[in-house]
């Protein structure tokens, strides 16, 4: 008796938590639209205080923080909405409106043909995407099977034998994805810098030469961290030491 109270207890919180949610969201638009967006994005971070995360949230925090012309906040905020969502559209269109008032211009390396291909098609969906792909394409492999194995009709056998194996091979296929795509994530710890203007340093250390400077809204791929120093690689391939405060990882 006792579990079952918990459990209605626990359904009830969870209901009761998901229409505040849901207010506050209807609150944040309804800010966002008399174009009170200082007051729109506190009522959006109260949300993510919560611990709630989704594209649109993101998204929604990022558009206030672009029209108060917040370059670093905004993009921060459209990589978080795409890091969930990578085929977003509004968010990569207005993500490229964003990074049009950052100062840095960085070319990037040239890419390999299997880096444009992971970009271009393993990226363009999440890694759990990918793996549900995977757990349909699975279930579909064994209906189609046990089809094959119990048709009588040999045309019919034919048809579900070339299903099925269609279907392994989608199962195959989307599990190396979800893989690839996991190692990317878990490797590729990206940030933005915050601060309006930074030294990169050659050495984790203060006293340690400059190597090249960047300024807040610039992307940047964080590979090492000592004390409050990380190592950080940017779009042309540089490297050097930043101080930890002057950026935030996404």
């Amino acid at each position: 008796m006792k579990k079952l109270v918990c459990i209605v207890v626990l359904l009830f919180s969870v209901g009761a938590t998901s229409q505040e949610v849901d207010k506050l969201f209807a609150e944040g638009n309804t800010f966002y639209k008399e174009e009170n967006y200082t007051r729109a994005v506190g009522v959006y971070l109260a949300i993510e205080e919560q611990g709630m995360e989704s594209d649109e949230l993101f998204f929604n925090i990022a558009n206030c923080y672009y029209k108060m012309n917040k370059v670093a906040p905004a993009i921060y905020y459209y990589e978080k909405a795409l890091k969930i969502n990578p085929i977003n559209e509004d968010a990569i269109a207005n993500l490229a409106f964003a990074k049009r008032m950052t100062i840095d211009v960085i070319e990037d390396l040239p890419k390999s043909f299997f880096q444009r291909f992971s970009t271009n098609i393993i990226q363009k969906l999440p890694f759990d995407t990918w793996a549900i792909i995977a757990v349909i394409a699975s279930f579909l492999a064994s209906l189609l099977f046990l089809m094959y194995f119990f048709s009588s009709s040999s045309k019919k056998k034919l048809f579900y034998f070339n299903t099925s194996i269609l279907a392994v091979f989608v199962l195959i296929i989307s599990v190396f994805f979800a893989f690839n795509n996991f190692k990317t994530v878990q490797k590729n710890r990206v940030a933005i810098i915050f601060a309006p203007k930074v030294e990169i340093k050659n050495a984790p250390s203060i006293t340690s030469d400059e190597v090249f400077e960047l300024h807040e809204g610039t992307k940047v791929i964080v590979l090492d961290e000592l004390d409050n120093w990380k190592k950080i690689k940017i779009a042309d391939g540089k490297i050097g030491w930043i101080y930890a405060d002057n950026l935030r990882e996404i």
